[in-house]
């Protein structure tokens, strides 16, 4: 029988993670919560005096980002152990309050600096004993046409929680209130499907069990379609509203200016995506062979087609493979990776209302965290890694970089989580050379990579764009516009080789990513400069490796295309996304090589 989730407090402590190393109690954080507000009243004496001490008032806003930060993280993650429990949610609501206080009472720091004359902002950013801010300062005077005056600032500061809404509405829903319903488990019991066992459960041999969580889920999601769209409709038009407050052309245009990444960026990716389409049809054609039906549905797409072979694995067995695979990055990479094992940085198994998928944060001057719902087999192995990849990217870029230059850039954020999963990848197929089956099912699991990380991550991103386009042209965000847009673009990818089942239309509701926008896209952008890095790591080993920790301790102390060079990747060119592209091409037909 499937066995029911546990409440938090019945799982075993060795596999929690352990956020007294931020507060060692709720006493000290409350007492931290209750300094930093007085320390928010207390920065209002800055407002109209900021010209009288410019690098003062600059010194003292990082310095409570800092202690806010911390905040942050002790709230939000104790919160997303448990979404139900009131204390919890009560915590991370006043947080949030204490946030959007912070960014209304600092509202004037910007408009005031940018009044000063041009030259000071530069003496200032030029200034070696000023250097840790020099970035902050140079990308103050980039955005100067898109900063208001400090009235209209502290009003958008403030408006940051109303603004916040449809993402809050979605996560409750999703994380705590969704009603999911009972379906058939691998063993042929029933039992409650779950964020965290529907990817187990859409990867089943058994063709009735996937196809009845699919139509579970997504059937659940379409029953609230009213709803999700309102929330999601809010979120772009919450989007739009700030984009043209900043006087952006586009919603686009502001996600991704601040980051200095070009919108033919985006653009080039969906080109190259489109060109690639051909060879994702080609893979589906073998996935239907493979597994020997008349028709291919969606919801066989994510099935191992190397249907008697399999890789299981306890959660210290991947652990100790992802170590394997991620040796060639040294020795101090992988001791680190121990001590965060070992040391209360993972929070692993799935319990009651815990949040569902999986992340990396924290908040600088204490390690990395990372949030599993951690499944026994080779996509809980490549979670494992990709979220250790996360982590160690913060750890890199804390130790080596001062606080206001150590947060990297959301444009390179998934590079490093994305390497580590083609370097096991890569590790793998190379220890299985000589197995045939198991050399078949790693291509199968390496074409999934590329499926799932840039094809679906770039017809996410196209949604995206198309949805933002079509409130800013004035079209009516309906979920019916929404979902038919949505199946058209899963016609456009899948449709060549799949037959495409209405009930995916339903599928965007249920993505948290859209209410981050414009993220999604850098999943597949980052995927591509990762199997570049990663062949260069393996092909030229220790200048290599050296090359790629440069950019992983690079911060944002660098834009984040420069800090790709060090690694030796330019993304300002379409190369890295062709030649990942390719790969995937190449990889298609080693599959069939090896099946045929």
């Amino acid at each position: 029988m499937a066995q029911e989730l546990k409440a938090r407090a019945e799982m075993d402590a060795r596999w929690q993670w352990h956020l007294d190393h931020i507060y060692e109690t709720d006493e000290a954080y409350e007492a931290a919560f209750a300094q930093v507000k007085a320390e928010i009243e207390a920065y209002k004496k800055w407002q109209g005096k900021v010209a009288e001490n410019p690098r003062q008032a600059i010194v003292d806003n990082f310095a409570g980002m800092e202690k806010l930060e911390k905040l942050a993280a002790y709230a939000m993650m104790h919160k997303d152990e448990d979404g139900s429990d009131p204390v919890r949610q009560g915590r991370a609501a006043k947080l949030e309050s204490l946030m959007v206080a912070a960014s209304s009472a600092t509202a004037f720091l910007r408009p005031e600096l940018l009044a000063l004359p041009e030259e000071t902002l530069a003496e200032m950013a030029n200034d070696p004993k000023f250097s840790q801010y020099s970035e902050v300062l140079r990308n103050l005077i980039r955005q100067k046409p898109h900063t208001l005056p400090a009235e209209q600032e502290a009003l958008l500061a403030a408006a940051g929680e109303v603004l916040g809404a449809p993402h809050d509405v979605f996560s409750m829903f999703n994380d705590v209130d969704l009603p999911l319903p009972e379906v058939t488990m691998e063993d042929g019991s029933k039992g409650q499907l779950t964020h965290g066992n529907y990817g187990p459960l859409i990867r089943s041999q058994n063709r009735a069990v996937r196809k009845e969580a699919f139509e579970a889920m997504m059937g659940t999601f379409k029953k609230f379609s009213a709803t999700l769209t309102a929330a999601y409709a809010g979120s772009v038009k919450g989007d739009v509203f700030a984009a043209r407050a900043r006087k952006y052309e586009s919603a686009r245009q502001a996600s991704l200016y601040p980051h200095e990444i070009p919108e033919s960026v985006y653009d080039n990716l969906l080109d190259a995506v489109d060109g690639a389409l051909p060879a994702l049809a080609e893979y589906m054609k073998i996935r239907k062979e493979k597994l020997g039906v008349d028709e291919l549905h969606l919801y066989d797409l994510y099935v191992p087609i190397i249907g008697d072979y399999d890789m299981k694995m306890t959660y210290p067995e991947a652990f100790e493979l992802v170590c394997e695979g991620l040796k060639v990055l040294g020795d101090d990479y992988i001791d680190t990776l121990r001590a965060g094992y070992n040391g209360g940085w993972i929070d692993v198994y799935e319990n009651k209302s815990k949040r569902s998928g999986a992340y990396s944060w924290g908040c600088y001057g204490v390690h990395p965290y990372v949030l599993l719902n951690h499944t026994d087999d080779l996509g809980g192995a490549m979670t494992l890694a990709h979220e250790l990849g996360h982590a160690m990217h913060t750890f890199y870029s804390n130790a080596k970089q001062p606080y206001a230059k150590a947060d990297y850039s959301l444009f390179v954020a998934e590079v490093a989580s994305t390497c580590n999963e083609v370097l096991l990848m890569r590790h793998l197929m190379e220890k299985h050379k000589d197995d045939p089956k198991a050399a078949a099912f790693l291509c199968n699991q390496l074409l999934e990579e590329f499926r799932t990380t840039v094809f679906r991550q770039t017809m996410f991103a196209a949604f995206e764009k198309e949805s933002h386009a079509m409130y800013e042209k004035g079209e009516p965000l309906t979920a019916d516009n929404l979902s038919s847009m949505y199946y058209a673009l899963n016609e456009k990818y899948y449709g060549a080789g799949c037959h495409v089942d209405e009930l995916i239309s339903c599928e965007w509701m249920r993505i948290p990513h859209f209410y981050r926008n414009f993220y999604v896209y850098q999943y597949a952008t980052g995927f591509s400069a990762a199997v570049a890095i990663a062949s260069r790591i393996l092909k030229e080993g220790e200048s290599a490796v050296k090359d790629y920790k440069k950019f992983l301790s690079a911060g944002c102390s660098v834009p984040p295309i420069e800090a790709l060079r060090y690694a030796g990747v330019d993304m300002e060119k379409p190369d890295a996304v062709k030649d990942a592209l390719q790969v995937f091409a190449d990889t298609v037909e080693q599959l069939k090589g090896l099946i045929g």
